[in-house]
C-alpha cells in the first residue's frame, strides 16, 4: 500500500478524533474541569461506556497479536477468556459496590482508608508502573507496523524517524484528551471500538470469500483446523493447561480490570451502581464472542498465507503482512490501518487519562487544592505522562524480542500481583498490616515470585504460566499477614 496514502489516512482519522474531542469537551458545564476529566461528571451512559470498554480491553495487542498466536497456541487463549467471566462476576458483586459506596475517584483510595498512606501509595505506584508498561507496549506495536509499512518504504528507517513517529502518535492522543479527558474518551472509544470490530469482521469475510467458502463452510473449516483446539488437559506441567489458564483468566480479569484504575475509571463515570453493573455484564459476555472472532481470523489468515505462499517473519506481523501485502485488495488494507489506529488509540488514550488521574489524586492530592490550581497541575501532569510514555516506548523498541501479548501478561504477573494481594487482604481479613512495612512486601513479593518460577522451571520443567499472577497475589497476602496486627476497619 502506498505509504503516502497511509499518512493521509492517519491524518484524516486524527482530524475526526479531534473533532469529537472538541464537541465533547465543550458539552459539560465544567468542560475544562477535573470532574469532567476524571469521571465525566458521572453522567456517562452505561451502554456507551460498555461498548467503548471493548476497544480498551482488546487494544492493538489483541488486534495484531492474538490472530498470530493461533499457530503456536491454537484456541487455548479461550481457556483464559472463559475464566474472565468469573473475574467479571467478582467485580460486579464485590468491587463495584465497594467503590460506589465509598464514592471513590481513584480506586486506590480504598487502600488509604483500609490500611494507611503507605499502602495507598504502594497500590497507586504499582498501577502507575503496570499501566505505563502496558500502554507503552501497545503503542510500540503500532509504531512497529508503521515502521515496516510506512517508514521503510519511504526511506525513513532511522532511529530519528521512528522516534518522530511515536512522538506524533502520543501528541495526537494528548491533544484530544487534554480538555475533556474521560468525558471525551467515552465517545472516541465508542467510535474506535466500532471501527476495529468492522475491520476484523470485514477481513474474515473477504478472506473466506476469496477462499471460495460459504459462511457454513468457513465455520466448519475453522473447527476442523489443527489450530482450533481449545483445551489442554493432558500435560499438567504445560503453562497453558486448562486449570492454569482458567484460573489465570479469572484473576487477570478481576485484577487487570476490577483493580485497575484505567478500566474502573470508566465504570465510575456511570450514573449509578446499577448502570455500572449493566456495563460490566455486557462487556463480559461480548468479549467471549469477540475473542473467538479474533482467533478465527487467525486461522483464516494462516490458511490464506499457505494458499498464497506468503512468508511471515513473526506471529505479530501476520495480520499486517496479509492486509497490507496487496493480495486481498485495497479495501482490506484500508480497514486494517483504520482498525489498527482505532485499537491503539482506544487503549492508549484511556491509559494516559487514568495515569494522569492516579498521579493527581493518589500522589499529588489535587482534590485538596483550589480548583484553578488543581486544573493547572492536572494539565502539567498530563504532559508529563505523555513524555514518560514516549521514553518507555523507545526503550521497548530496543529490547523487546517476544510476542507482545505474552510480554504484557508476563509483566502483569509481577506488577499487578501486589495490588491483588492488597485488595484480597483488605476484603478477606480484619487484620491491619504495619503500614510502613507494606511497600517492602510489595517489592519483595514479585522478586520472590520470579525466584519461585525460575526454580520450578529449572528443577521440574514446571511453569505457572499466566497463573503466576494469583501466585504473586498469594505471596503478597502471606507477607501482609506476617506484618499484621489485629483490629482493622471493615468496609
Amino acid at each position: 500500500m502506498n505509504p503516502t496514502l497511509v499518512l493521509l489516512i492517519f491524518v484524516g482519522y486524527v482530524l475526526l478524533l479531534l473533532g469529537i474531542a472538541h464537541l465533547t469537551s465543550t458539552k459539560g458545564q465544567t468542560a475544562n474541569g477535573n470532574a469532567q476529566f476524571f469521571i465525566a461528571e458521572k453522567a456517562a451512559p452505561w451502554y456507551a461506556v460498555a461498548f467503548g470498554m471493548i476497544g480498551a480491553s482488546l487494544s492493538g495487542v489483541t488486534f495484531i497479536s492474538v490472530p498470530g498466536w493461533v499457530e503456536s497456541s491454537g484456541f487455548t487463549y479461550m481457556q483464559m477468556v472463559l475464566g474472565y467471566l468469573v473475574g467479571y462476576g467478582f467485580i460486579m458483586l464485590v468491587l463495584l459496590p465497594l467503590y460506589y459506596r465509598m464514592g471513590l475517584t481513584s480506586i486506590y483510595g480504598y487502600f488509604g482508608s483500609r490500611f494507611g498512606k503507605n499502602a495507598y501509595l504502594t497500590g497507586a505506584g504499582f498501577f502507575i508502573l503496570s499501566r505505563t508498561i502496558g500502554a507503552a507496549f501497545r503503542l510500540f506495536l503500532v509504531g512497529l507496523v508503521l515502521k515496516l509499512f510506512v517508514l521503510e518504504p519511504l526511506g525513513w528507517n532511522t532511529g530519528i524517524g521512528y522516534a518522530l513517529t511515536i512522538f506524533v502518535i502520543i501528541s495526537v492522543i494528548w491533544a484530544y484528551t487534554k480538555q475533556g479527558g474521560l468525558g471525551t474518551i467515552v465517545w472516541t472509544d465508542t467510535l474506535q471500538t466500532a471501527t476495529m470490530l468492522i475491520a476484523v469482521a470485514a477481513s474474515a469475510y473477504v478472506i473466506s470469500t476469496e477462499l471460495g467458502w460459504t459462511g457454513n463452510e468457513t465455520i466448519q473449516n475453522i473447527r476442523r483446523s489443527s489450530m482450533s483446539d481449545w483445551f489442554i488437559w493432558d500435560d499438567w506441567k504445560a503453562s497453558n493447561h486448562f486449570i492454569k489458564h482458567f484460573l489465570a483468566g479469572a484473576f487477570v480479569a478481576a485484577t487487570m480490570t476490577g483493580m485497575d484504575q484505567d478500566m474502573m475509571q470508566k465504570n465510575l463515570a456511570c450514573r449509578n451502581l446499577r448502570d455500572a453493573r449493566w456495563n460490566m455484564g455486557t462487556l463480559a459476555i461480548t468479549l467471549v464472542f469477540i475473542n473467538l472472532l479474533f482467533l478465527s481470523l487467525g486461522v483464516l489468515l494462516y490458511t490464506w498465507t499457505q494458499n498464497q505462499g506468503i512468508e511471515v517473519a513473526q506471529s505479530d506481523s501476520l495480520f499486517p503482512t496479509v492486509a497490507l501485502g496487496g493480495t486481498l485488495g485495497f479495501g482490506i488494507a484500508l480497514m486494517f490501518l483504520i482498525g489498527l489506529l482505532a485499537s491503539a488509540f482506544s487503549s492508549a488514550d484511556s491509559a494516559m487519562t487514568a495515569l494522569t488521574t492516579s498521579i493527581c489524586i493518589d500522589v499529588l492530592k489535587v482534590e485538596e487544592r483550589q480548583e484553578k490550581e488543581s486544573v493547572s497541575l492536572r494539565k502539567k501532569v498530563h504532559v508529563g505522562v505523555a513524555l514518560a510514555l514516549f521514553g518507555v516506548i523507545l526503550i521497548f523498541s530496543e529490547v523487546n524480542d517476544t510476542s507482545v501479548v505474552k510480554a504484557i501478561f508476563t509483566a502483569a504477573n509481577y506488577t499487578y500481583g501486589p495490588i491483588l494481594g492488597l485488595f484480597c487482604f483488605g476484603l478477606l481479613t480484619k487484620k491491619t498490616p504495619v503500614d510502613r512495612a507494606i511497600p517492602f512486601v510489595g517489592i519483595l513479593s514479585p522478586v520472590a515470585c520470579y525466584g519461585l518460577e525460575s526454580a520450578l522451571v529449572h528443577c521440574f520443567d514446571f511453569s505457572f504460566g499466566f497463573a503466576l499472577l494469583p501466585v504473586n497475589g498469594i505471596i503478597t497476602f502471606i507477607g501482609l499477614l506476617l506484618i499484621s496486627r489485629k483490629n482493622a476497619i471493615n468496609f
